[in-house]
């Protein structure tokens, strides 16, 4: 499903006849058939190769806990990223808690009732990274799609899930039915159940033995057959990223894909409109696939960086014999993670659902260790940051 700037028509009876003349890609007799040019993509695919394994290599170098405080942030990027693309907004820290809980890593971050949207996601992305080896087949989608949405509701529409769709599907664009203009049509219903199995037998193959490429074959094929009423887009996404998974070969993530093809939204939907048309040669929208992978590589240095900069402070605490507490490693590692705002005696209450007197304490203990420094604003407005290195260590 496409919001804001396009929207998906559901249960289409009639189809306009004024749409742009040719035929998708699914309708041709070559289909799924894919081609491409070998060495128009070579530089691209290298290029991906090489800056993929010199951030894995990177992040090997750093201890398993920054690995997995990196991971905890490409996640929840790549979750909340996902969602945005299809104009659905998630609370970033309902989602980063949700996968910090069930990654069993410490959440860090205020705890309040579970937002059952956000646990789906979440559940759907896990499932798609942490177990990627396992194959793909319509039980694991239909649980996938089940998990995008538990109540059966897609906003105020009732929709049919964990099932492969029942009716006609095309994406356009404008609100007024009849006035729309038809971007994509999918394969008729009574195609879809044939057109997955062929895709499962494939994607759970080896025909296909470079997994950068398979992530981004799968991303075409699977939105161009758009089993579903709703989630396509979301489910196209996180199969790509089990890919991914797979082309890493690990459970651990350090990239978002989701993010910079946001980023890129507008050229995402184009090439993707282009491709399902004209020919079955692809190498328009695998030269882009790689590209955008590549920029997502790029930009994990952000994030890759990051963990680094927590495991040298924790370094250094250890060097200098700081102690910290339970409640104070739980905060500063909040810190680390994108603790939003100023750090005040009230969040650290609700953090670590401790009382007023403990909080004060436990600041002020960070402060004499060095570990926190007080901002300038005092009075009601005070507020705290943590220091650049403990005490007693030169810069």
């Amino acid at each position: 499903m496409i919001r804001k700037s396009l929207t998906v028509i559901r249960f289409v009876i009639r189809i306009r006849a004024d749409w742009e003349t040719g035929l998708y890609i699914h309708e041709l007799p070559e289909w799924p058939h894919f081609t491409w040019d070998t060495r128009s993509i070579a530089g691209g695919l290298s290029a991906v190769r090489l800056h993929q394994g010199e951030l894995l290599g990177k992040m090997h170098g750093y201890g398993m806990s920054s690995r997995w405080d990196a991971t905890l942030k490409a996640l929840t990027e790549e979750t909340i990223k996902s969602s945005a693309i299809e104009g659905v907004a998630l609370n970033p820290e309902s989602v980063r808690s949700s996968i910090a809980r069930r990654l069993g890593l410490e959440a860090g971050g205020i705890q309040g009732n579970e937002d059952r949207n956000v646990e789906g996601v979440v559940e759907l992305m896990l499932d798609a990274t942490q177990n990627y080896e396992a194959p793909l087949n319509d039980a694991r989608l239909f649980g996938w799609h089940n998990s995008l949405f538990p109540g059966g509701y897609s906003g105020l529409h009732k929709i049919r899930v964990a099932a492969w769709r029942d009716a006609p599907m095309h994406v356009a664009s404008g609100h007024r039915v009849g006035m729309e203009k038809i971007h994509f049509v999918a394969p008729p219903a009574d195609r879809v159940e044939p057109e997955m199995t062929a895709f499962f037998d494939w994607i759970n193959g080896d025909s296909q033995p470079d997994p950068l490429l398979k992530a981004a074959i799968a991303h075409l094929w699977f939105v161009t057959i758009h089993p579903f009423e709703d989630g396509n887009g979301r489910i196209t996404r996180a199969i790509s990223d089990l890919c991914l998974a797979r082309s890493d070969g690990s459970q651990q993530r350090f990239y978002s894909m989701s993010s910079q093809i946001l980023e890129e939204r507008t050229e995402y939907y184009n090439i993707l409109e282009s491709s399902q048309k004209g020919s079955m040669d692809i190498t328009e929208w695998l030269t882009w696939f790689l590209r955008c992978l590549d920029r997502a590589i790029e930009k994990s240095n952000l994030i890759t960086d990051g963990a680094l900069e927590k495991e040298s402070f924790f370094n250094r605490l250890k060097k200098q014999s700081v102690v910290l507490n339970e409640r104070q490693q739980k905060v500063v590692d909040k810190l680390f993670t994108g603790f939003k705002g100023n750090l005040t005696a009230e969040k650290w209450e609700k953090i670590t659902k401790c009382s007023r007197p403990t909080a004060v304490r436990d600041i002020s203990d960070l402060i004499e260790k060095g570990v926190l420094i007080q901002n300038e604003a005092g009075g009601r407005s005070t507020s705290y940051r943590l220091a650049a290195a403990p005490a007693g260590e030169k810069q």
